[in-house]
């Protein structure tokens, strides 16, 4: 999700000056943590620059103000690869529930284990780890898991996130399958949190997620894209929804304006403040930008796991599909057009 920020630049048209002036501002409006540790890209797999593919690893965490830090886990994980030409970009989305072995992480003590990919972050938060403690064995554990070495790493909150979607007013979202909402309802015709709402009097009405297309605020567009109970292929279709989110965020700010308009780019940016945590790895953002400029919402392709249904193991777990492993060994090649070409069953039918 990090990687909106810099999807507004790369089609923004802004001259080289307009760029560094909102990177500038981003650096100093987004909190910037190591994030990658060990996962990191080392210079012989391209780390010291931009010039092959790019690889991030993109983390959403639920942070609730009355949750504590450490009990935080990571339920989307996305990666994001550019290919060497930097002209498209790929989302792939790992299951929350995927079976991983978790490496040790001498940081907060943790001695490894099999778990759930979700509850890597968890471990990595323990102890005074935090955030940046559970995305770097986060990062680990991935990379253990695909092959694949990261150039830069963010993690989102989704709470903060919807201040970045209301900052666009409200982006395109089509439901394919109604649902209920298993997290908020509507009390006075305002969306509460299910804990909230109990407390409160008013009227209160069930939040469903009709069929059909529309435009969708900020609390909506979130509350749908969390959703997973009750879909057809639980977290496999909110895996869809969220890359949906994604690129309908990054469609609606570049073709509303937002980037030719100073005033909403300045709330946009502050809004994203609120909402990221970013590590760009050996590289400044700025080279980030200048680099990615040739990639559009137009070539942002979404892909699945497992053909976008479950693969469980005698353990209730998700096991990853060979071809799920051979599409991340592609990744790590960079040979991922020819991989899709050869096996059309992996792209998302989102749009």
């Amino acid at each position: 999700m990090v990687i909106l920020g810099a999807l507004l630049m790369f089609s923004s048209g802004a001259g080289i000056v307009g760029v560094e002036a909102m990177s500038n501002q981003v650096n100093n409006s987004i909190e910037q943590e190591n994030l990658l540790g060990d996962a990191g890209k080392s210079d012989a797999e391209g780390g010291k620059d931009l010039e092959g593919p790019i690889d991030l690893l993109l983390l959403g965490v639920d942070a609730r103000a009355r949750w504590d830090v450490n009990d935080t886990r990571a339920d989307t994980i996305i990666i994001l690869h550019i290919p060497a030409s930097h002209d498209q970009a790929y989302l792939i989305s790992i299951p929350r529930d995927t079976e991983v072995q978790v490496p040790a992480f001498k940081k907060n003590g943790y001695r490894g284990g099999t778990t759930k990919a979700t509850e890597a972050f968890f471990h990595g938060a323990q102890n005074g780890g935090g955030w940046a403690g559970g995305a770097q064995l986060m990062a680990q554990t991935i990379k253990k898991l695909t092959g694949i070495s990261f150039d830069g790493a963010a993690i989102i909150d989704f709470n903060g996130f919807k201040g970045v979607i209301d900052a666009l007013g409200s982006i395109p979202m089509c439901v394919d399958q109604e649902v209920e909402s298993h997290h908020m309802t509507l009390v006075n015709g305002q969306p509460k949190w299910n804990a909230d709402a109990k407390k409160l009097s008013g009227t209160k009405k069930k939040v469903v997620h009709k069929k059909g297309c529309r435009e969708m605020e900020g609390w909506e567009a979130l509350d749908y894209s969390r959703q997973r109970y009750g879909l057809k292929n639980g977290d496999y279709d909110r895996q869809q929804n969220q890359q949906q989110l994604i690129k309908a965020m990054a469609k609606k700010a570049i073709d509303s304006g937002v980037m030719t308009n100073p005033a909403k780019l300045n709330a946009l940016i502050k809004a994203a403040g609120k909402a990221f945590v970013l590590d760009t790895g050996k590289t400044p953002l700025v080279d980030f930008v200048f680099t990615m400029r040739g990639v559009t919402t137009n070539e942002l392709v979404l892909l699945r796991t497992n053909d976008g249904s479950f693969n469980e193991n005698a353990a209730g777990r998700e096991t990853l599909r060979p071809i799920s492993h051979e599409m991340f060994t592609a990744v790590k090649n960079d040979t991922l057009a020819d991989f899709i070409l050869n096996n059309p069953s992996v792209i998302s039918k989102k749009k």
